[in-house]
């Protein structure tokens, strides 16, 4: 008996999305992890890893449960002021 199995979910191109400094401004005041840690180059765990040790490479606001990343912060990083 063989099994041929198969994947209903086709291969779909991945946009990249390519973050400008005036995108970046574009955002707001702030921002979540996950924008941040693109903008950064940093992956989504390894992001959520770093603002649970207060480690993230700008400083995070904490909303309850959620972070919050200042734009300014990511701006001032990127020597984009």
């Amino acid at each position: 008996m063989s099994t041929t199995t198969s994947d209903e979910r086709t291969p779909s191109r991945v946009q990249v999305r390519v973050w400008t400094i005036d995108a970046v401004r574009d955002l707001g005041v702030t921002t979540d992890v996950e924008t941040a840690a693109t903008i950064l180059g940093i992956g989504r765990t390894k992001a959520y890893a770093l603002a649970k040790t207060n480690e993230f490479p700008v400083r995070l606001l904490r909303v309850g449960r959620r972070y919050l990343v200042p734009v300014q912060a990511i701006l001032k990083l990127l020597a984009a002021e």
